[in-house]
Formats: structure tokens, C-alpha cells, sequence
């Protein structure tokens, strides 16, 4: 009986040294994962190489269907926070600058006037970046007609589109807003 009460006071420590540990998971390295992850995918391939092309194409329509259905929902959730967001700063659209029958007008500084009857203007543009809302400056010049020779270096004048002058003058000056110094 000592023995057995022996084997029952041992068998609590034995169970733990006997009990199988949890072995820790397998580390496969990323090479070998991306592999089985191709060989899965392959094998799930070949079991739908067996559809006919009626049932791939139902299956296309579907996942298109599926697809359309996500943007929609998304796009009304854009729709919503743009009406959201134009509702709080109340922005009203300004009117079309040209159109049909209406010309551009510019305003810039005079860069050049040693041509006669000519003159560069440098058109500033500051404008926030659509996707990723940086300001970005950017300039471009234009050949303006002075019918009077008015404008200086410096000056800031409006300018309108007209009627092609030359190879490059396309515009002609309005108004001289501000003289340079």
C-alpha cells in the first residue's frame, strides 16, 4: 500500500514532466511562404479550370456586380462629407471666367518691354494641389500687344485674349493697374 501511495504522490509530478508542451509554431521563412501560398493558390486554380465558360462568366458578373455595388457606396459616402463640408463654409461657385464667345483675362507683371508695341507679362498662378494639398506656384509668360508703348518693366496690367498678332502675341493689354516704382 506504501507503494501505491507512493505511485499516487509521483504521479502528480510525473504527469507534468510527461505532459506534451505546446510546441512552438513552425517559422518558415518568407520565401517559403510566399511558395505555399502560389501552390495553394495554383491548386484552387485548377479546381476552377473545371467551370464551364458560362459559369466563369456568371462569376465575373458577379464579382463586377459586387465591385460596382462598393463604389457606389463609397461614393455616396464622399458625396455626403463634400456636402457636409461645402454646407459649413457656405462657398458659392464664381461664374464662369470664359465660355463660348468670351475671352480670358489675366492679371500679371510686366517682365519685359524692350520690343516695341510689345510687351512679356509673367502670370502668376498659386494653386493647392488636388491629391495632396500643397501649394504649388507656377508662372507662365505671355507676348501682349501695347498698341501706346504704356506698360514698363514692373508694371502689373490686365491683359485679355485676342486674335492671334504674330507667331507668339495672342493677347492684348487692357489696363495698367499698378506702375513700378
Amino acid at each position: 500500500m506504501a507503494e501505491t501511495e507512493n505511485n499516487e504522490t509521483e504521479t502528480p509530478g510525473a504527469t507534468e514532466a510527461a505532459a506534451p508542451r505546446a510546441e512552438p509554431a513552425e517559422v518558415v521563412p518568407p520565401k517559403e511562404r510566399r511558395r505555399r501560398a502560389r501552390a495553394a493558390k495554383a491548386a484552387q486554380t485548377k479546381t476552377r479550370q473545371s467551370l464551364t465558360p458560362e459559369e466563369r462568366h456568371a462569376e465575373r458578373v458577379a464579382e463586377r456586380q459586387r465591385k460596382a455595388k462598393a463604389r457606389r457606396v463609397e461614393r455616396g459616402r464622399s458625396r455626403e462629407k463634400a456636402r457636409a463640408s461645402g454646407a459649413s463654409t457656405a462657398q458659392a461657385t464664381p461664374p464662369r471666367e470664359h465660355g463660348p464667345g468670351r475671352q480670358k483675362t489675366r492679371q500679371g507683371v510686366v517682365v519685359s518691354d524692350k520690343a516695341d508695341k510689345t510687351i512679356t507679362v509673367r502670370i502668376d498662378v498659386v494653386r493647392r494641389h488636388r491629391r495632396y494639398e500643397k501649394i504649388v506656384r507656377t508662372s507662365s509668360t505671355l507676348h501682349v500687344h501695347d498698341e501706346s508703348n504704356d506698360a514698363h518693366t514692373g508694371d502689373t496690367v490686365i491683359v485679355r485674349e485676342s486674335r492671334p498678332m504674330s507667331r507668339l502675341k495672342r493677347w492684348r493689354l487692357i489696363q495698367v493697374v499698378e506702375r513700378a516704382e
